[in-house]
């Protein structure tokens, strides 16, 4: 049972409430301690050594008074950063509101970081302790010790009920709007990630607005398939804990365990990444019960036309009828968010069902609180129609990268962030996302958008599963958007398993290429070099799940090279 208007009118004037101390406010707003609250995939060990498969209002509150008692007990303190490294997402969520509870700073640290990048970006948070699960706790308990930065590396096995008698005095916390009370970190595609921190306001801000002009109703019973160690995650929840919604934190953003998850828990909305969604799109959903769905929630990287279109098939929603009534139709709602980490919520939605053809990468409009703007080198705004660097102004926005100002200042024109995005606008106000900077392709019959690309590519060519679009150029020389020399484009496609066997023994990879340029040109779009084959395991993948054009450049251009050094013995 969702919120009273009552209940909603008290939330959105409530003076103190942050994203620093939801669990207190819920307390203060008297609700019913035995409702439960939250649900998780089962993979978290609760101080009395149970791994319990719910949380209810007031078991939740235990836990995190006995968390924060442990915390408090080695010395935390307030603006205390600690490192959070684990695969459980109920890990991430549970330590979040103890140490926001004692106005420390939880730094989310994602599973899937490589050991010695994870141990670095720690290093550079200035993190004062570690929690980690059992998997990740050599990665960090390395770095610990009297001599290190680390004074501790915990994992759930050690903190017991009785360490909740060590709570401080003043118990909880009481934040500033600008407190930092969590640092998430991007997805660390050109490198080492960077460190975003969100505070009190920052996180709430979105949330706010939403329980305002949202009667929420499609989120009454809502799956969480995004990483743990994501802010998107933590802004979810602390929503849902406001609204009284029936939320689920999974683990794993594999499209298989999501639609299993889907299939058992029964949501009504479901939240992941796009990449996730992709995965989920490849599988065949005709022998899937989707049929709860309502809304599908996309966040992170714009989605893929064709993922889409597979997905708004299933489920229903509900719409306002010729009478002026509403009446539920076949066919999900997909909200295809274009967001970042830094922007703390996603500043773009574009809302598609079976019926909607605003594609194209078209991402919309702005949210009614945020400005965004196509722009030149020099800052200035571009015209409809004109490619430029994508810039936004929102108070949802991190101030600043943790222990990083000048990486900070350096993407910053004309008084936007930088997304790292290229765009267009048209002349009614909807913007339109080409590809990242770094992955834009100059060739020598002109700029090839990757991610534009393979979306026409997904579209025309029923064939694909997926496919990634990436640049070779010689040595030393930079061919991107900031670049000015000229790389050779390849297309490296996932066929999909019912047409992977026919098309092996049809098409060559000449045939391929033949077929992948016909569609181009048509669109007017510049062509391939190379179409290849490319199996779904050869794709490499960062923490979040994104695509690493930057690896896939690498390992391509060093499958070339080696037959090349070969001739030349």
């Amino acid at each position: 049972m969702l919120i009273s208007r009552q209940e909603r009118a008290r939330i959105c004037s409530d003076t103190e409430l942050g994203a620093g101390n939801v669990l207190a406010r819920l307390a203060a707003y008297e609700r019913p301690l035995d409702e439960v609250v939250l649900r998780m995939d089962g993979n978290w060990q609760a101080p009395d050594g149970s791994c319990p498969a719910h949380l209810t209002l007031g078991e939740l509150c235990e836990v995190v008074e006995t968390y924060a008692g442990w915390y408090a007990a080695q010395g935390v303190r307030p603006r205390d950063p600690v490192a959070l490294h684990s695969y459980s997402s109920a890990e991430f969520a549970v330590n979040f509101l103890a140490l926001t509870s004692l106005g420390a700073i939880p730094s989310f640290v994602n599973g899937n970081l490589p050991p010695d990048i994870a141990r670095e970006y720690v290093r550079r948070q200035g993190a004062v302790g570690a929690f980690t699960d059992r998997e990740h706790h050599d990665v960090l308990a390395s770095a610990s010790g009297p001599d290190s930065g680390l004074g501790f590396c915990v994992t759930a096995a050690d903190i017991r009920p009785e360490h909740r008698a060590s709570l401080p005095s003043a118990y909880p916390y009481r934040h500033d709007p600008t407190d930092p009370v969590l640092i998430s970190h991007s997805s660390g595609t050109t490198g080492m990630p960077k460190g975003v921190p969100h505070t009190h306001r920052t996180l709430m801000y979105a949330q706010l607005h939403r329980l305002r002009y949202s009667t929420g109703t499609d989120m009454e019973r809502t799956l969480v398939g995004l990483p743990g160690a994501h802010n998107a995650m933590v802004a979810t929840l602390l929503y849902c804990l406001l609204l009284r919604t029936d939320i689920k934190l999974l683990s794993s953003q594999r499209g298989t365990e999501v639609l299993d998850a889907i299939e058992e828990f029964r949501p009504t909305t479901v939240l992941a990444f796009a990449g996730t969604f992709g995965e989920m799109a490849a599988e065949d959903l005709t022998d899937r019960d989707l049929s709860s769905v309502q809304v599908w929630f996309n966040t992170g990287d714009a989605a893929h036309e064709a993922h889409i279109r597979a997905l708004v098939r299933h489920g229903s929603h509900q719409t306002i009828g010729k009478d002026l009534r509403r009446v539920r139709v076949d066919g999900s709602v997909f909200v295809d968010g274009l967001g970042s980490s830094e922007a703390g919520y996603s500043v773009f939605h574009n809302r598609h069902t079976k019926d909607t053809s605003a594609y194209s990468r078209c991402v919309g409009r702005p949210i009614s609180f945020a400005e965004a703007a196509v722009l030149a080198e020099d800052g200035t705004p571009l015209p409809p129609g004109e490619i430029g660097r994508l810039g936004l102004k929102s108070p949802t926005l991190t101030p600043g990268y943790w222990n990083d100002s000048l990486t900070w200042n350096r993407m910053r024109l004309g008084g936007y962030w930088l997304t790292g995005d290229l765009a267009h606008q048209d002349e009614d106000g909807n913007f339109y996302h080409l590809d990242r900077a770094p992955d834009a392709i100059r060739t020598r019959a002109g700029v090839v958008f990757s991610t534009r690309t393979e979306e026409l590519l997904l579209r025309e060519l029923p064939e694909l599963a997926d496919c990634t679009v990436v640049g070779v150029a010689q040595d030393g020389v930079r061919a991107d958007w900031d670049g000015d020399g000229v790389a050779d484009a390849y297309a490296l496609l996932q066929l999909s398993n019912e047409d992977e066997g026919a098309d092996e023994e049809r098409l060559g990879d000449g045939e391929l290429t033949e077929r992948v340029n016909s569609a181009l040109q048509a669109a007017g779009f510049p062509p391939m070099t190379r179409a290849l084959r490319m199996k779904p395991d050869d794709v490499a993948k960062g923490a979040t799940g994104k695509v690493l054009k930057r690896v896939m450049r690498d390992r391509f251009t060093a499958s070339f090279a080696a037959p090349a050094a070969e001739e030349r013995r």
